[in-house]
């Protein structure tokens, strides 16, 4: 199973173990077992400290749990974790062996504090091996496992476990449920994850973002540009904050990365790691799975301020605005009903539960394509449906989906309908706008990539927005509002790549320095509380 370079690599890591482990595996007479029971074989060969029963009763056949020696497993996995969660496999070794885990000590306090009641934590992640953000899910629930003796958590490959996929009608990965119920579908890091299961953090979270001091510089957003400003802004040796509902933003959902100068190739999520990793090694403070609501102009005391969903308010002196873009939806009856239930966004995510099913793409753009190109290897038939009268993709990427026979491509189609049985879609419609006619394509699942959204409803009436729902900035980055700066996809620069958000939201971070260092100090009015005009400075 496991090749020379890998075995090596895995030895060395084993050699990190603490404390004996114990593998436990529940096999059949299936061909998989039979792999299963290769590769733990091969792991036990690496570590005198990890040692494999075959007597497992998991009700899962082939799967195998993993839990320190002379502990009940806690950590179980249903499937062979091998593509991209071989490193969930990794960590959950040396994590359940008594190597530290690389998480903030507050929030591994928070993690054991959980109350997991009699009953217990019981989440069940279904993830296909091709998906890039099931191992952070996976690898965050078995760490909670490793830390709190009340969780457990069980990864399940859709593609070995179909029947399962079809009863419970999954069609989006990764899908996680709580003792039986859905808990949540899509990427979620470990923070999201505890704040969704520590129901009393919200309000204890706002109280304390509350009290922080006033910002010289607040960003607001934790993407490619937000992570630049933040970087920019702390190396002047200013106060700075940034405040981000998920840090990282729509580059967690981006596969492959090839166009970031000096960096041949990487992944969103590498990416992401490496952009916060840098701000860290600054003094920033950054507060994530934050929602910000509004924005309130800088008043009297020369400070704005940021409203949060949570009921707390942050104060700066400045503002960098760096809330990216999200997927555009198609807006027609029936997409909301069935997202995640055959409305999809990510084709590498998905991708692999519609094998041997008809697909639709929506989009005939670069995105489209290459969707469509991914998905004609896995699915049955792929219609891609464009609303232009030609696709808008680079020659390169017609040339090869004009090659596959399982793809049909219809353009001047305009999307009216999703249709489904109340449990998954059906089929979509769609009219043709030259003839004005009608059509229904059958269909279990639908990709919609037909470009992105700015993150800016919460700005409406505050600032200027352009027709298009852009924040309006100038060639320094900034906002009609003196002050407020903004950066990246949310703005009306053009082209909306990493590279160009980067640069902006430095230049943003400049501009926001200078503004600074130009603005006179507030003056206090004579009787005026001393001691509040300092620490609001």
């Amino acid at each position: 199973m496991l090749d020379t370079t890998l075995k090596t690599q895995l030895k060395s890591y084993l050699e990190r173990l603490q404390q004996p482990i114990e593998m436990v595996a529940s096999l059949d007479d299936s061909e998989k077992s039979a792999e299963m029971r290769e590769l733990l074989l091969e792991i036990v060969e690496l570590s005198p400290l990890v040692a494999l029963r075959e007597d497992g009763d998991h009700a899962r056949k082939p799967s195998f749990s993993v839990a320190r020696a002379g502990e009940a497993p806690r950590i179980h996995f249903a499937g062979l974790p091998m593509g991209h969660e071989f490193t969930s496999l990794v960590l959950a070794l040396l994590q359940s062996g008594g190597h530290p885990p690389k998480v903030d000590a507050a929030l591994i306090e928070r993690i054991r504090g959980i109350d997991a009641g009699i009953g217990r934590f019981r989440f069940e992640t279904y993830i296909s091996l091709s998906c890039h953000n099931c191992p952070d899910v996976v690898q965050a629930l078995n760490l909670m496992a490793v830390l709190n003796p009340g969780i457990e958590s069980v990864m399940i490959d859709g593609a070995l476990f179909q029947g399962e996929i079809d009863e419970r009608k999954i069609m989006a990965v990764p899908s996680v449920y709580l003792n039986g119920e859905l808990f949540g579908q899509g990427r979620m890091t470990l923070e999201e994850i505890v704040a969704k299961v520590d129901t009393g953090s919200a309000a204890r979270d706002a109280a304390t973002l509350s009290a922080k001091a006033p910002y010289d510089v607040l960003v607001v957003g934790g993407g490619p540009a937000g992570a630049a400003a933040a970087v920019y802004a702390a190396r002047k040796g200013i106060r700075t904050g940034v405040v981000a509902e998920r840090f990282g933003g729509q580059v967690l959902d981006t596969m492959g990365i090839e166009n970031l100068i000096s960096v041949p190739h990487t992944e969103g999520p590498k990416l992401v790691a490496a952009l916060e990793q840098h701000v860290k090694e600054y003094d920033v403070d950054v507060m994530n799975l934050q929602r910000v609501e509004a924005l309130v102009p800088a008043g009297a005391d020369g400070l704005a301020a940021v409203s949060l969903a949570n009921g707390a308010t942050l104060r700066a002196k400045t503002v960098i605005i760096s809330t990216g873009a999200r997927w555009r939806e198609m807006n027609v009856p029936g997409e909301k009903e069935y997202k995640g239930r055959g409305v999809c966004f990510c084709p590498h995510c998905d991708g692999p539960l519609f094998k041997g099913k008809r697909v639709a793409v929506i989009g005939g753009g670069n995105s489209g394509v290459e969707a469509a190109i991914d998905l004609a290897g896995i699915v049955s038939h792929v219609t891609l449906l464009e609303f232009d009268t030609r696709l808008r993709a680079d020659a390169v990427l017609q040339n090869k989906l004009n090659s596959l026979a399982n793809v049909t491509v219809i353009t001047n189609a305009q999307t009216t309908e999703v249709s489904g049985d109340g449990a998954k879609v059906t089929a979509i419609a769609y009219k043709d706008r030259a003839s004005g006619e009608l059509h229904h394509v059958a269909l279990e699942g639908i990709f919609v990539q037909i470009g992105l959204l700015p993150n800016t409803d919460w700005l409406r009436g505050t600032l200027a927005l352009s027709p298009r729902g852009e924040i309006e900035v100038d060639a320094r980055g900034q906002t009609s509002l003196p002050g407020v700066f903004a950066a990246g996809d949310v703005t009306t620069v053009p082209y909306k790549q990493i590279i160009i958000a980067m640069g902006e939201g430095a230049k943003a971070s400049l501009s926001a320095f200078d503004h600074l260092i130009r603005t006179p100090a507030v003056v206090a009015p004579v009787g005026a509380d001393q001691g509040a005009i300092a620490a609001a400075a």
